[in-house]
Formats: C-alpha cells, structure tokens, sequence
C-alpha cells in the first residue's frame, strides 16, 4: 500500500498541473498564440537552465557508479535502436513515427527518477541518481533530435540532422553543465541559488502549457498509437532493462534507479520537443498524459513483483 500511495504522490501533481493547463485554456485565459510562446520559452529557455542545473550539481567523484552509468547507457540506447527499426514497420505517418520513437525510450528521469529512488532506499541514493541524470539526460536529448530530425516528413539531411543536435538547446545546456561540472567551476551561492529557482520553474511551467495544448477530440485518431506507445514504454521497456539488469546482478537500490529509468512515463520535454521539432505534438500530449495516468499502476506492480521475488 506504501508503494501504491508513493506512485499517487508522484504523480498526482503532475495530473493536477496539466488540468490547470486545461482549464486556462477553457476559460480564454490561453490561445494559440500564447501556448505557442510559451511552449517555445520552455524549450529554449527553461528546460536547457534546468538540465543545466542538474549536471552543474552533480558530484560525479564521490557516487560514481561504472557499471550502473554504463549499462544504462547501452540499455537506453537498446531501446532506442529496436524502437528505430520496428516503428516505422508498424506506423506509416512520419510525423507520429519520431514521436512514438521518443516516447518508448524517453522517461521522466528528473521528475520521476529521484522521488522514486529516494523512497524506497532514502536519501543516500540521491547522489548516484543525481550522477546518472547527468549521463542519461543529454542522452535522452541527443536521441530525440536524431529520431524526430530523421521523420521530419522530408528525405534525412545528415547536415541538418547534426546541425540540428548541434544547436538543439538542451544538448547545448548537458554540454555547458558537463564543462563546468568537470572542470570545477563554481558559481557564488547567490547565483547558484538564481538558477536553481529559475530551473524549478521549468517542469510546472511544462505541465500547465500541455494541458493547454490537449485536444481532446484528436485522441479517437491516435488510439492505435497510445497503445503502442504505452504498452511500449510502461511495459516493454522495464521488462527489457529490468530482466537484463537483474541477470547482470543489479539488486536492491541500484535496481530501484535502473526502474526509476525504464517504468517512469515518458518525459514532459517530449511534448516541448515534438512541437518545436514539427512532430505530432498533439500524439506527444497524449503519450505523456495517459502513461502518467497508467504509470501509477505499472509502477505500482513492478516494485510489488520486484519485491515479491526478493530483487528489491
């Protein structure tokens, strides 16, 4: 029941956040117009401060973990390229194809991943999920850039596509916090401070302009997709990195991280990205909408079964 009322916990802001969204936008308080301002702050303002802030923070010396960094790399990027191959077999719209891809391997890593870690093994296990973020978030973006540059409805550009990561402001903001991380510069407080209160705006921020952007009436044309791309990320892709990673002997609060990172919803900064990135952004709302919804639950019977069989 504990682990039932911790998914509930999590997630249920986000929920409350994203009607708030909803809400404004029935009331008139948001247009199109606005969202699309809005939705283009967060991705080129917001969310780069917030994973900044996130490596900038990290303490890589003291808690890094090789062999969890490593095999969540490899495991992410498994996802990704099976994802890759099959999607475009099952899914004909290009547009939809990129966003489906992200929306299997992707997950709500900052948002999900430390809470969740941090409940069930407390607060001493902050330190390594912190250290991982730094590791699996700019890789969560590069491989979003390269899925949705490479269905954009036109033939690939190689050019375009690494220009695209190039100048693709949260890999700037990863490469920028990874600089400052290695080479120990330290801001003064008062300024660490300023931008830790900026990047905590970034994921409320997020949440209310999705809300405002879901249109209900698009979701009976997409009813194929969100369950492919639910069942993809809610159950496929913790069944793969969590069987691999207990076989490799993974246990206990390492094998919490590695289901922070695969049973986790896909991540609020998919949705920003597909709308920036000429994707099926109304498809991204959804996906991020119902798995948060359904991840109460999946999350819910992973730690049970996790815990059930001794694993955790």
């Amino acid at each position: 029941m504990d682990n039932l009322v911790l998914s509930f916990t999590v997630v249920l802001p986000l929920f409350i956040m994203m009607v708030l969204g909803y809400f404004l936008k029935v009331i008139k308080v948001f247009n199109a117009q606005t969202l699309e301002q809005l939705n283009s702050s967060i991705f080129k303002v917001f969310l780069p401060i917030l994973i900044f802030y996130n490596v900038y923070t990290s303490e890589i010396s003291d808690i890094f973990n090789p062999k969890l960094i490593g095999y969540s790399v490899i495991s992410i990027l498994a996802v990704f390229f099976i994802a890759l191959i099959f999607i475009p077999i099952i899914e004909k719209d290009n547009k939809k194809r990129g966003v489906l891809i992200q929306g299997i391997y992707r997950s709500n890593f900052v948002i999900f991943g430390i809470p969740l870690s941090v409940s069930l093994y407390n607060e001493q296990i902050q330190g390594t999920t912190a250290v991982l973020i730094a590791f699996i978030i700019p890789l969560f973006n590069l491989l979003a850039v390269i899925s949705l540059e490479l269905f954009r409805g036109v033939k690939p550009d190689i050019k375009k596509i690494i220009m695209g990561i190039i100048t693709n402001p949260l890999i700037i903001s990863s490469a920028i916090g990874f600089i400052f991380l290695f080479s120990q510069i330290k801001f003064p407080d008062v300024i660490t401070t300023t931008i830790r209160d900026i990047s905590q705006i970034a994921t409320p921020l997020s949440l209310i302009a999705l809300g405002g952007s879901i249109d209900f009436k698009k979701v009976k044309g997409n009813i194929h997709q969100l369950l492919i791309g639910i069942i993809g990320k809610l159950i496929f892709t913790p069944a793969l990195i969590l069987s691999f990673g207990i076989i490799l002997g993974f246990r206990n609060a390492e094998l919490s991280i590695l289901l922070s990172l695969a049973a986790s919803p896909v991540a609020v900064s998919s949705y920003t990205m597909a709308n920036q990135m000429e994707g099926d952004y109304d498809l991204a709302a959804q996906l991020l909408m119902f798995g948060t919804a359904f991840c109460v639950i999946t999350v819910f019977l992973w730690i049970f079964v996790l815990k059930q069989l001794g694993f955790m």
